[in-house]
C-alpha cells in the first residue's frame, strides 16, 4: 500500500521530522495540529484562540487532501487544563456536527508549551 504526503494549500509546516498528514488507501491520517503559523511557530493566546486556531490548521490540511469535517471519522483532542473542557466542548461543536466522528479527548497531558493540540483520521 502506498503512502502520499498531504502538504500546500496553507498546511503549516513544522520544524519536526514528521508528515502534516499521509493518505494510505481510503483514509487520511491527520498528525497533531496545534496553535502554530503556517511557518511552524506556535502562535499562543487564550485557549478558545489556541483550540480554534488548531482546528482551523486541521481543516486546512482536510482541503489540502479534498475532504472536509464532515469526512472525518475519528478524532483525538488534547486539552491542558480541566478548566477548559467546557469551553473546548463548545468550539468542537463550531467544526464537527452530527453523526459526531468517534472521539477521545485527553485532559492534562500537554505541558506548558500548548493548552490544545488535535489529530485525527478521515475517510475518502
Amino acid at each position: 500500500m502506498k503512502k502520499k504526503t498531504i502538504n500546500g494549500g496553507g498546511v503549516p509546516k513544522s520544524f519536526l521530522p514528521f508528515s502534516p498528514a499521509i493518505r494510505s488507501g481510503d483514509h487520511l491520517f491527520i498528525s497533531g495540529q496545534a496553535s502554530v503559523d503556517s511557518d511552524g511557530n506556535i502562535v499562543n493566546g487564550t485557549f478558545e484562540e489556541e483550540c480554534r486556531r488548531s482546528f482551523e490548521n486541521f481543516g486546512r490540511i482536510l482541503k489540502a487532501a479534498g475532504l472536509g469535517f464532515e469526512d472525518v471519522v475519528q478524532v483525538r483532542n488534547y486539552v491542558g487544563r480541566q478548566e477548559d473542557l467546557a469551553a473546548f466542548n463548545q468550539i468542537y461543536k463550531e467544526y464537527f456536527q452530527e453523526p459526531y466522528p468517534a472521539r477521545t479527548t485527553l485532559i492534562g497531558c500537554l505541558g506548558s508549551l500548548l493548552k490544545f493540540e488535535v489529530d485525527g483520521i478521515a475517510a475518502f
